[in-house]
């Protein structure tokens, strides 16, 4: 088995106050290893989870992402590609939680390649900076005087069924999705502000009841499909509606999440490997988790102080990558209590200081992904290393 306890070579660097890289070699893989240690005390340092070109559905290189964000105005220290994506489209496969704001939520991750349909593993932070993994699921209501439906999706089409109720905002696009397939009533919502972690919008203009309906700039348009259509339709003109969306479970001590993203599946559970479980619990497949793959990963610490990420170059000469087991082990190595594997193959990257560290596997090079988590420094104190 590859572990980290022995390398032929390995190379450690500041990068800023509380932000290591170091880079191992193993001959005997062979294998090329880098990581991140991150200090979640250091409260210059902050954790962005940014898509590509700030869109829903679009792919941009790492390099790409941290250069806009240099643009404008960001110190960035680091960053590594995160959740798998549609290759065509760029869109995630998780629920998507940005600088505190839903961009995405699902009941059952959006994944064409699981044995089964099921909720994978996500990665989050809430609002105090603590690191959370856990099999999120995305939930919501809408209320208005008249009715209160659940909003079992957000910027996703609800599955087929016979009903349900989901939340367009502009984030998805300038119009809802096509459903030909049940009774619909969609009405336009007009944004209102919010009070504490309750979205306020008011009920705009007549109830359509065919999909595809224009999103209002600024608001949302809260769709009832099958028997919930009748719900939504009930919501009179002019009404306030109050939005409620949240992640279940709740994170501990109630403290509201600020960022989430996906991965899959989780490889350690409280300092124990469960990467050998994975087909069981989150129905990955044996050509992904029992063959040597470029891989990318996160984790954190048993006092949640420290966060890992970590890349394993594969499929060359230099490094043949690691199973998912294999990788567990790595990641226990270096002291992660829990952790989760991130998109690999071709997407594996990570940037330290404007620099690509690893080998992307790809013969183009770096590949265009859907998202990454990018390790932002404020500008107060900031001591560039060599």
């Amino acid at each position: 088995m590859l572990t980290a306890q022995v390398a032929d070579s390995s190379s450690t660097f500041q990068v800023a106050p509380g932000v290591s890289h170091t880079r191992f070699v193993r001959l005997s893989g062979p294998l090329v290893v880098n990581v991140l240690r991150v200090d979640l005390r250091q409260r210059q340092l902050s954790l962005r989870h940014v898509r590509a070109h700030d869109q829903l559905r679009s792919r941009e290189p790492l390099s790409g992402m941290v250069r806009r964000l240099e643009a404008a105005g960001d110190e960035v220290v680091a960053a590594v590609n995160a959740d798998f994506f549609d290759l065509a489209t760029g869109e995630n496969e998780n629920n998507q939680l940005v600088d505190g704001e839903w961009w995405k939520g699902l009941k059952v991750t959006a994944s064409p390649f699981g044995t089964y349909e099921n909720v994978h593993t996500q990665f989050g932070l809430d609002s105090l900076r603590r690191p959370l993994l856990d099999r999120f699921q995305f939930a919501g209501e809408a209320r208005s005087r008249n009715a209160t439906v659940p909003v079992i999706a957000l910027n996703a089409l609800v599955r087929a069924g016979p009903e349900g109720t989901a939340l367009f905002t502009t984030r998805f696009g300038p119009t809802t999705p096509t459903d030909t397939g049940r009774a619909v009533a969609e009405v336009a919502l007009a944004s209102a502000g919010h009070r504490g972690d309750t979205l306020l919008y008011v009920r705009r203009g007549l109830v359509a009841t065919t999909s595809g309906g224009a999103i209002p700039a600024g608001g949302a348009v809260l769709a009832g499909y099958g028997a919930r259509a009748a719900a939504v339709s009930a919501m009179a003109p002019a009404d306030t509606v109050r939005v409620l969306l949240w992640a279940i479970p709740r994170p501990p001590r109630a403290s509201p999440l600020a960022l989430l993203v996906g991965g899959w599946p989780r490889i350690i559970r409280d300092g124990a490997s469960v990467a050998a479980d994975a087909p069981a619990v989150e129905g990955t497949i044996s050509h992904n988790a029992e063959v040597r793959h470029p891989r990318t990963a996160v984790g954190f610490s048993r006092d949640s102080s420290t966060l890992l990420f970590v890349t394993v170059d594969g499929r060359s000469k230099q490094s043949v990558g690691v199973t998912l087991v294999e990788l567990s082990a790595i990641l226990l190595d270096l002291g992660a209590s829990q952790a989760l594997n991130f998109d690999g193959g071709g997407s594996t990257t990570m940037i330290v200081r404007d620099t690509i560290v690893n080998t992307p596997s790809d013969p183009a090079g770096e590949r265009a992904i859907g998202n990454a988590l990018l390790l932002v420094r404020s500008r107060g104190d900031l001591r560039r290393q060599p």
